[in-house]
């Protein structure tokens, strides 16, 4: 058998045998959500260090365990000698059959508390059934990372120590909505503290981006966007979102538009709303009269982006490229990518993170959203390479035409007209 060791500034996709390089810990969590992993190792490292004597753990990607003899060799060197182990699949137990069945029989042999969660809002009775855990603290578990966000992840964490026979004080799950605003560095954001860092008279232009990012609280190229929209004389209003399919976030959004009516809009959400063939467009943004650009939280890292021939990968490209003629967004550009951070070194996991574009200077806000300057790549598409105006430009001109050329508003978004093509 070849065995690899896992090497920084890679993303293994498990398909070669690998040692992730682990000591054993006391609590062992195992997710395919990256953005799980980084929150989790955030919140370690805060109660690590207000806590004496902190119960250890260890922190991987089911990612990397997708070869059998990866499983095996992660088993034997580090959760067989774990006290809690706690497994979150999406997809349940036929995502990873020979993990489940190896974990199942060493937890059995051992007596350790074994929790295999699901990894959606949708409760498994299947793997309930072979975990070792009690349903009730199981399902607990499960609230914690099916709610996400830090403060939850703490409470994770503090659940876990109490199941362990530390004393810990910990908290109930608490909820997130399934939309809802978002400024930064604010607790809870509403409307009328946004518009408090707006300009008057300024065109609004939203940025809906996914729930999940607030959830991992991994929220740079976010706050990148934000901070370049007001230093381009706009006012930001960002939005995070379930899915724009979810009939509550849309209802949410459309409620929040209502109020404060965008002048451009930024989605930074994945997939078509629209049905294809559909006579007029649908969901949240149906309503508004002005451009949406969508723009593009790559999923891929900068390196192959930049070395590559294609541009995006066929999964960024499946979730974008074809927005522009079933729902009539304007396709714009990759704004940020994904990267593997610096193993950490308290729950030696290797997180994998979202970030803003490197900058070519760390002063101008508009290079650290869009990735403009003298080290910033020509923008590529599915079929060839092609060059696109830097969002934060392209946003401040549509959004000014916008406000200056629509019809007076009315309390609520005019039915919304589909933007030409040349926008």
């Amino acid at each position: 058998m070849h065995l690899l060791a896992t090497a920084p500034g890679t993303i293994a996709d498990g398909s070669a045998a690998v040692d992730l390089g682990q000591t054993p810990g006391d609590i062992v969590v195992l997710s395919a959500a990256d953005s799980e992993i980084a929150c989790l190792a955030e919140a370690q490292r805060a109660l690590v260090s207000r806590e004496n004597d902190w119960p250890s753990l260890r922190l991987a990607s089911l990612l990397h365990l997708g070869h059998n003899y990866s499983v095996d060799l992660h088993v034997e060197k580090v959760a067989a000698k774990a006290r809690l182990i706690v497994v979150r699949l999406l997809g349940g137990r036929g995502y990873w059959p020979y993990g489940v069945e190896r974990l199942v029989e060493v937890a059995r042999a051992r007596g350790i508390a074994l929790a295999l969660l699901p990894g959606d809002d949708a409760p498994d009775a299947e793997l309930q059934s072979l975990a070792t855990l009690a349903p009730a603290a199981a399902h607990r578990l499960w609230r914690y990372l099916a709610e996400g966000g830090p403060g939850n992840a703490e409470q994770f964490l503090r659940y876990g120590a109490s199941l362990l026979g530390r004393e810990s004080a910990w908290r109930e799950p608490a909820p997130l909505l399934r939309a809802g605003l978002y400024w930064p560095g604010a607790a809870q954001a509403d409307l009328p503290a946004i518009e408090r860092h707006w300009k008057s008279g300024a065109p609004v232009a939203a940025l809906v981006f996914y729930r999940a990012l607030v959830q991992a609280a991994n929220l740079a190229p976010v706050d990148a966007l934000i901070e370049a929209m007001a230093a381009r004389g706009l006012n930001p209003l960002p939005l995070y979102a379930a899915s724009l399919k979810d009939p509550q976030a849309a209802a949410i959004i459309a409620e929040i538009f209502s109020s404060a009516p965008p002048d451009i809009i930024l989605n930074a959400t994945g997939f078509a709303v629209t049905n294809p063939g559909a006579a007029a467009a649908e969901g949240p943004f149906a309503r508004c009269d002005c451009p949406v650009l969508q723009v593009i939280f790559a999923g891929g890292d900068r390196a192959s982006w930049e070395s590559g021939t294609r541009g995006l990968d066929a999964r960024d490209i499946a979730m974008n490229a074809a927005l522009p003629e079933v729902d009539g967004r304007i396709i714009s550009r990759a704004v940020s990518f994904k990267g593997k951070l610096a193993r950490d070194a308290l729950t030696e996991a290797d997180p994998v993170a979202t970030s803003r574009c490197p900058t070519a200077s760390p002063s101008s806000p508009i290079s650290r959203a869009t990735g403009r300057g003298s080290d910033a790549p020509r923008q590529k598409s599915a079929a060839s390479s092609w060059s696109s105006p830097t969002i934060p430009t392209a946003t401040a001109a549509s959004a000014t035409a916008s406000a200056s050329t629509r019809r007076p508003r009315p309390s609520k978004c005019c039915a919304r007209s589909k933007p030409p093509a040349t926008a």
